[in-house]
């Protein structure tokens, strides 16, 4: 993901980046759907699945609860899907 991500960008990918997340650059009170998934974009492996559910974690305070975490080894990316609580 880019290191801007409006608010229209993630409206229309459902997605945002664990980076966006957790360095707060993100405000997901107006995200019109609910469902979103978030995207590991920092390290290999077990580590994008750290930083994936600490990501997921923050979002947890915000009333989002995490559904699925899952690896996709041909594509290297971890994706956690969330769902607005």
């Amino acid at each position: 993901m880019s290191a801007y991500e409006s608010p229209e960008k993630i409206a229309h990918s459902r997605m945002v980046s664990a980076s966006a997340v957790l360095e707060h650059r993100i405000d997901l009170r107006g995200y019109p759907h609910r469902y979103l998934a978030v995207m590991s974009d920092r390290g290999i492996g077990i580590q994008q699945v750290t930083h994936a559910l600490v990501a997921a974690e923050l979002l947890a305070m915000q009333g989002w609860r995490l559904m699925d975490i899952s690896e996709f080894t041909s594509s290297r990316m971890v994706l956690a899907f969330l769902q607005r609580g």
